[in-house]
């Protein structure tokens, strides 16, 4: 399939960045948000990193123009229907994306591959909702886009070769690595990151360490680039405790029981970096 115009759903972290990898590598890109201050938060965040790249000599400073000038947002979903390839990219819930799911395979022509950035939700779910489920795939990106080369590629149910080939050859495009996973609750990055992150707040909870304790651990014994309380905060706590969920309801094992710490923190609103404070104060 001949793909040159790409409709990203959600204009938050992911989305944002998704848009602006495609934007810069020559795609035009329709951003599709809910509400205009999501959109204008989202443009304003892909315009600073274009600049960033701009400052590092990545790109030119007419690229980042460039780039800009083939993002087109819209808040009618309907304005979807021009696009070759759609990736979803809205929150980590089964009942928003089932809803988006439904609606994308109403608006997009029945050639098109429908994908989703999702880090936990089953594609074969949401590939049965359409009439399309061949079509439908994991394109799970990795936070911040721009930066992390990693693409999980992963496979539903009944999705084809050549859709798999399709969203592959994408990705190296966009100058990514994609990597080949079977549909499974947390994929692998989840299913081995989310227990580790859970078990680090564990060990907060019950006083082993502190927060500041766990990550020196995890850095200077591990050689991890920052501690798995820092990396919460940075994804979200919200999002850790979604995904959580979903793999102890996919797996139905208990080792996948969300911290009681980790909800009383999302209870009181502390999320991490986007709330201001998390396990760190920001």
């Amino acid at each position: 399939m001949n793909i040159q115009r790409v409709g990203v759903v959600g204009a938050g972290t992911m989305g944002n960045g998704i848009a602006h990898v495609f934007a810069r590598n020559g795609y035009g890109v329709v951003l599709c948000e809910v509400e205009q201050r999501f959109l204008d938060r989202g443009l304003e965040t892909i315009g600073k990193n274009l600049e960033r790249e701009v400052a590092k000599n990545k790109i030119a400073a007419a690229d980042k123009a460039a780039a800009l000038g083939r993002i087109e947002p819209v808040l009618d979903r309907a304005k979807l229907a021009s696009c070759d390839f759609v990736v979803e990219a809205a929150t980590e819930k089964l009942e928003i994306k089932t809803e988006i799911f439904r609606d994308l395979d109403r608006i997009c022509r029945p050639e098109v591959v429908l994908a989703s950035n999702t880090s936990s939700i089953s594609i074969t779910k949401l590939a049965a909702l359409t009439k399309r489920p061949d079509k439908v795939i994991g394109m799970h990106f990795f936070n911040p886009v721009p930066v992390m080369k990693l693409v999980e590629v992963i496979r539903g149910l009944a999705t084809t070769d050549e859709t798999f080939q399709t969203v592959r050859d994408l990705a190296v495009k966009l100058e990514k690595t994609p990597v080949e996973v079977n549909d499974a609750p947390g994929f692998v990055s989840n299913r081995v990151l989310m227990p580790l992150i859970n078990e680090a707040i564990y060990a907060v909870m019950e006083g082993v360490a502190t927060p500041e304790a766990v990550d020196e651990v995890f850095k200077l014994g591990m050689a991890h680039p920052m501690g798995p309380l820092t990396l919460a905060d940075f994804i979200g706590l919200d999002v850790c405790l979604d995904i959580m969920r979903v793999m102890l309801d996919g797996l139905g094992d208990p080792k996948y029981r969300p911290c009681p710490l980790l909800i009383k923190m999302v209870d009181a609103g502390w999320l991490g970096r986007k709330s201001g404070r998390g396990f760190y104060k920001y």
